[in-house]
Order: C-alpha cells, then structure tokens, then sequence
C-alpha cells in the first residue's frame, strides 16, 4: 500500500538510531518506534528534531500505529538489550502482527534464546531472525557486518534491505550473507566476539610489553602500529589502536596512559569460552582474554601483591636489539592471531554439526573482511583457505597458514620468553603458542592423567597397543590389568 514503510526499527539507542540512518540512506522508508516509558518518552521527538531531521522516516507514537505504519509483510528489527528486554518487546508486538510478519532481532542475544524464539515464533506463523550486527555505532550508520539466520523463508524479504545496508569487503561484495536457521546467526556473531576479546588481549599484551620492557613512548608505540597496519597485521584494531597511542590528553600527554586499567564485559565472551566446554572444543587464546579482563578487575588485589612482589624490566636496551624485539613481536602478534582465528573457525565448525546448521565458514570468513570490528588482511587468507577445502576441519591444516605460524614461531617463542624473564604477564600470547604446540603433538601426557583417573575412580582407559574403543581398568595395587567387561 501506498505510504507504508519499507521497514520498521523498534529500539533507538545509538546502534537503532544509527541503524534507521542507514536503511534511509539506502532508499528504503523506515518506521522507528521506542518504549515510552520516563525518560524514554522523548527519545522518539529528540531523534526526529535531530538526527532523522527530512529524512524518510516516521514516527510512532503507540506500537499499533507503529504496525500499522509497514508494509505487509512486517518487516521489524529489534536493537533492544539482549535478555529479557527481548521477550518483552517481542510479547509486545505478537498482538498486532499476522502470520507471514518477520522479527529481525539485531541485538547481541545469546543464540540459545535466540533458538528458542524461533520455535515459538514458528508455531505462531511469525518468521524470526537472529542478526548478529558488528561494527559499533560507525558501522550501524555506514554499514555493518551483518550475520542472519533463523526462518530461512524470511531471508528473500528481508534480503535487499540488509545487504544494501551492510558494508562492503575490499574484493566489492555485501558483508551480510545468511548464515542458517534456529540460532545460527548469533552463534556466529558471539564467536565473532570471542575472537575480537582474543586479538583486543594480544595488542593490549603486546603494547604491554613496548611499554614496560622495551620502555617505548605511546608515539613510538603508535608509530609501530601504523607500520603494522600497512603489513600482514592490516586491520581494524591494529589501526585504531596507533591512533589511541597517537591521542593526547588536554595537557598533550597520552590520554591511554591515565585510563584505569580495568575492562568492562558484556558477556559474549565469557558465553563463548561456556559454549566452547559444553562442545568439548578448546579456545585457550579467547579463554585467557576473558580471564584477563577479569584479573583486571582486581585493582586493589593487585596493587597490594604487586608491592610484595616488585617486577624490574631490563632498561637502555641497544636501538638494534629493539628493533630485533619489535620484530620478533610482529611474528608473535601474527601467529597468536592467526591461531585464534583458527580456534575461533574449529567453534563455529563444531556448533554447525552439533546443530545441524550447515553454516558455510568461507562465507563466515567473507562477512567479516568488512564492516565488523576483527575485520583485518588475515580473513581473506581465512576465506581462500575454506574456498579450496571446504571440509576444512581446522585451519592449521591449510599448508599456507600453518607455514606462516611456523615461520613466525621463532617469534612467538622468543618474545613469551622474554615476558617471563620480565614478569609480564601475556596470556594470550602464550596460549596460543601452547596451544600450537599442543596441536602439533602426536603424543600429550594425558596417558599419565587418564591412568590417574583410573588409579583413583576406575574411569578406564584405552591402550595403545589394543584397537580404540577397548577400555581397561586396572588394580593398581595389584597391579591386575583387566577389560571392562570382564567378570
């Protein structure tokens, strides 16, 4: 009908009201609405007068007139908190909606509810996506990685109006691509964010050391980061992390060094190390990030043990002996990225079989090249190496990547050494390299904790010398080997 929208966007935070900017820019009519609720009540007016001011975009005043407003079939994006917030909103519009009307939720939810609300929502006849949208408010507003699954009907509606609006890779294709049905979207996009909390702990770690061991000034710090930006490190959070060391206070001192080191968490990461153990699947590198920012929150803990136990670094280090350990750095910071990148790919492959998904990892790794915040030069190796083996099982059996991680190991093993011999802590950086070594061992010492198990809880274990799937147990004082089965 003449005069509906082409879309509607309920939730005008800055992500929402960045997000209608977007749709508008394309050529599509948006609808916004926002809870009236206190202070809320002006959200709508204030939008209007400012930021939506002559643009193709309408406002409501009542959830009805809000329906109303869209073209059939309803096409609705949630940008709400993730959690309850959700169901509220969503128990709010059921009323006013028809069978064949679609709910996009563009939050951060957990993809387990996100499973759940498309089941309920199938049964109602309302076809539900869960959109993983990353790229902070910039990319709400010039465009976004977008990562959408759920009812798989909804996506040739919903379809133009998402990939019109979604940022564009360097090799000129939509970052958005469907991703599967049930919760598949935001699965992804969790991951997405357990990767970024793995590459966010490796700069931090790696400015770290500039800093306390190398004694490096923040314009050094930046200088070499803009350096890496123009090489194998290219990416989003390699760029902008010179600009934060280039930044200066109002008195022209570096503003990074007077914010209180303790990071915030909204919980994507902690849901992806939880979801990791439930699948069996190790991500040490995203696992010591979460930790990380929780040892960070022990301020006061950690000032009192520091004065117990005080760390000197090595100072008037040699200008080429720096630049030796700037180097080695480089290869450490590319291999631990690489490698949690490929713990990150090993996730979404193991979720995708446990739920019967189907999710495409080469599309995955093209969603992210553009828009998102992990977006960076590695993803198109990424892509390139599922292009030509789709069945890929991890990345480290792709013979380019695994060659430049062997290439930079030298890298990576010097410069965990060196943290330790200075008593700065890189977790990340070292459970990648773990983590590496772990992956190329043909033999690990779980021999000795199985027979552990056995010795104190008879849990059994397999022999080398017997087929798999043979399990012995053994009195271990007696010194009796026998198989399970036996009497």
């Amino acid at each position: 009908m003449a005069g509906k929208s082409d879309i509607g966007l309920y939730g005008l935070g800055v992500m929402g009201q960045s997000l209608a900017l977007n749709f508008e820019d394309r050529g599509w009519t948006v609808s916004v609405f926002n809870r009236m609720e206190g202070d809320e009540k002006k959200i709508i007016g204030q939008f209007m007068e400012n930021r939506a001011a002559g643009k193709k975009i309408t406002p409501a005043q009542t959830v009805k007139d809000f329906v109303i407003s869209l073209e059939r079939p309803r096409k609705i994006v949630l940008m709400v908190s993730a959690g309850k917030a959700v169901d509220s909103v969503i128990s709010t519009l059921i009323p006013h909606l028809e069978k064949g009307d679609i709910l996009v939720d563009g939050g951060n939810s957990y993809f387990g509810d996100t499973e759940r609300r498309w089941k309920e929502l199938e049964e109602k006849g309302i076809r539900f996506v869960g959109m993983g949208v990353s790229g902070g408010e910039e990319g709400a507003r010039f465009g976004p990685s977008m990562m959408p699954g759920g009812s798989a009907g909804a996506w040739n509606e919903i379809q133009p109006i998402m990939e019109s609006a979604a940022a564009v890779s360097g090799g000129g294709e939509s970052c958005c691509r469907w991703i599967g049905s049930g919760g598949s979207g935001h699965f992804v996009k969790m991951v997405h964010n357990g990767i970024e909390y793995g590459d966010m702990q490796i700069i931090a770690e790696a400015c770290d050391l500039m800093q306390r061991v190398f004694d490096m000034s923040a314009d050094e710090i930046s200088t070499v980061f803009r350096r890496w930006n123009e090489g194998r490190l290219n990416g989003y959070l390699t760029e902008i992390t010179a600009d934060i060391f280039a930044f200066k206070d109002s008195d022209g001192e570096p503003l990074v060094h007077r914010i209180l080191d303790a990071a915030g968490q909204k919980g994507t990461g902690r849901w992806t190390v939880v979801t990791a153990l439930e699948l069996g699947i190790p991500v040490p590198v995203i696992s010591a990030a979460v930790s990380s920012r929780g040892f960070s929150a022990f301020k006061e803990l950690r000032k009192v043990i520091s004065e117990k136990s005080p760390v000197s670094f090595p100072r008037d280090i040699p200008q080429e002996s720096l630049d030796e350990r700037v180097s080695q750095l480089e290869q450490a910071v590319i291999a631990a990225r690489l490698i949690n990148l490929a713990e990150g790919f090993c996730l979404i492959r193991e979720g995708s079989d446990a739920h019967g998904w189907d999710i495409d990892a080469k599309s995955v790794a093209k969603i992210w090249q553009g828009g998102c915040i992990i977006r960076s030069e590695m993803l198109v190796d990424v892509a390139e190496a599922f292009s030509g083996n789709p069945q890929l099982v991890h990345l480290l059996l792709n013979e380019s990547i695994h060659s430049e991680i062997e290439s930079a190991y030298p890298g990576l093993t010097a410069t965990v050494a060196l943290a330790g011999e200075a008593g700065v802590a890189v977790p990340a950086i070292s459970a990648a390299l773990n983590q590496f070594n772990s992956l190329r061992s043909a033999t690990l010492p779980a021999n000795i904790i199985q027979a552990q198990r056995d010795y104190f809880g008879a849990h059994t274990y397999e022999r080398t010398d017997r087929p798999r799937g043979e399990f012995f147990h053994t009195d271990w004082k007696k010194k009796k080997p026998y198989l399970r089965d036996e009497k």
